[in-house]
């Protein structure tokens, strides 16, 4: 699957990797997190690299919706259920920040986007009531919210949310304009070097897939950390969810604002203005990370479901993407523990990141830069709340459960189920002697695998719609061949012969 922001001639070049070079910044991702921090530090003199494991945007930017929205469903009237209205207020001025700086950049880069009213929506009675909860904090927070009847969509709701002057994006476009100005400035962006270790208390060694360098600072840009201090890993909920594009049939025209549900599963529009046609993107289905009996029965069910309300709709794209949800529901940024003020990170958006990413970079090269930010302050001194703790605690114990149950399953297999080859497509774990083992058919390939995730040690399973091994554990995930996707394991799926 590639999505419609991927599907275009890959023309990025990568600067050269040498070894043992020093810098004063290093980035790890090239995504919108990296790349704006790396543009506001090189802007103030950093001699700054970004190093990306893929190509960039490759992961979650490049496989967004792309909304650029201060009305994020029902996220403010979650946060205010843990926290002060103090913390709401600091968690819309960092994403109203952010909306604004990127907004601005766009402006002044004449890179183009689209103006767009925002809309949350219910369509049962349950879903109203929560409507009412996040207009209400919506306010409180200094919203300009409307509630209304007749959102414009082409099925019945019961009401919504309404938030004008809203924006949506084609991250591409940002990134390119992003990597252009990066190097503009002094800074080098290279791609297939993945980040594998940090020592030193200043300045740091930093360990790669092609080797070593050294930089003052190390930011961890790459969705969830790859560095396990601070054991972030335990803090944050992967989760997957689902996007396609379709091309409408005759006069039919997409819903003219950016639209998601309070209901589950979610349902997320927008459209699309290209080659004179508006394209309808939906998004929505989504699992726990590595947790599905099949991935595609969860796109399919979305292609599905928009065909019903659009019918004749041609499905042009379909596309995936992981976000993380921190069990205490605000977005991690500033400084990790245990790095001795050297090591920075940004993660945990919960889907909307493409607010949350500016400012996580904004709050981010602040503090390398000696700068203060009053929302950053508020939000780094925040405490865990009960339900926060809560949450923590029954994710880490799920996870414990899955290890032993996932184990065990593999334990009760015969070992002559090794001798199965999967059909075209498909993938099974099945022993070899008392090793998992994890085999797929791709392309008429067979490939055989540990079945053991390198990060925490989890069994992976697979992933029908993107022919990928994905650990339900972390969410670290593997191509077919073993190769590391993203999630927090830094190391292959081991080959077996």
């Amino acid at each position: 699957m590639t999505s419609l922001w991927l599907d275009r001639p890959d023309t990025f070049t990568s600067d050269e990797f040498v070894p043992e070079t020093s810098y004063d910044t290093a980035v790890a991702g090239a995504g919108l997190t990296g790349l704006v921090t790396a543009l506001l530090l090189a802007r103030s003199g950093k001699n700054v690299v970004i190093l990306e494991a893929r190509t960039p945007g490759a992961v979650t930017t490049g496989n967004t919706t792309a909304k650029v929205t201060l009305l994020q469903g029902t996220t403010l009237s979650k946060l205010r259920g843990q926290y002060s209205q103090k913390l709401v207020d600091a968690y819309v001025e960092a994403n109203r920040e952010g909306q604004a700086w990127l907004l601005r950049y766009l402006d002044s880069n004449n890179v183009p986007y689209q103006t767009r009213d925002a809309y949350t929506y219910a369509a049962t009675l349950d879903g109203v009531e929560k409507l009412r909860e996040e207009f209400t904090v919506a306010l409180a927070a200094g919203l300009d919210v409307d509630y209304t009847k007749d959102p414009g969509l082409p099925y019945p709701v019961r009401g919504a949310v309404a938030l004008t002057g809203q924006a949506q994006i084609h991250p591409m476009d940002v990134l390119d304009t992003l990597i252009a100005d990066v190097r503009s400035h002094g800074g080098k962006i290279i791609s297939g070097v993945r980040l594998t270790g940090a020592q030193g208390t200043g300045p740091l060694d930093i360990q790669t897939t092609r080797g070593k360098i050294r930089a003052e600072e190390l930011v961890l840009a790459t969705g969830t950390p790859v560095l396990d201090r601070g054991l972030y890993f335990a803090k944050l909920k992967p989760g997957r969810s689902y996007a396609a594009a379709l091309r409408l049939p005759g006069s039919t025209t997409p819903p003219n604002g950016m639209y998601i549900s309070v209901e589950q599963p979610t349902r997320s529009l927008r459209d699309y203005p290209v080659d004179g046609e508006r394209l309808l993107l939906v998004g929505g289905n989504g699992h726990a990370g590595g947790r599905m009996q099949s991935a595609k029965a969860h796109l399919d069910g979305l292609v599905e479901w928009a065909q019903g309300h659009y019918p004749g709709a041609e499905t042009t794209h379909t596309w995936s993407a992981q976000d993380y949800q921190p069990v205490s529901l605000m977005p991690f940024f500033g400084k990790m523990p245990r790095g001795s003020g050297r090591i920075f990170l940004g993660t945990g958006y919960n889907k909307w990141g493409m607010t949350n990413a500016v400012a996580a970079a904004l709050g981010i090269s602040a503090d390398i830069l000696g700068g203060q930010i009053p929302w950053a302050d508020t939000i780094h001194h925040r405490v865990t709340s009960p339900p926060g703790a809560a949450s923590a605690a029954s994710l880490n114990a799920d996870v414990a459960a899955t290890v032993f149950k996932d184990w065990s399953k593999v334990g009760l297999k015969r070992p002559d189920e090794t001798t199965q080859v999967p059909t075209e497509g498909m993938g099974v774990v099945s022993r070899q002697g008392r090793k998992p083992v994890a085999a797929s058919t791709v392309n008429g390939s067979t490939c055989k695998l540990s079945a053991v995730c390198t990060h925490m040690g989890g069994i992976v399973r697979w992933n029908d719609a993107e022919k990928s091994w994905d650990c339900p554990l972390h969410g670290s995930r593997f191509t077919n061949e073993g190769q590391v996707l993203e999630g927090p394991a830094t190391h292959p799926l081991a080959q077996l012969d």
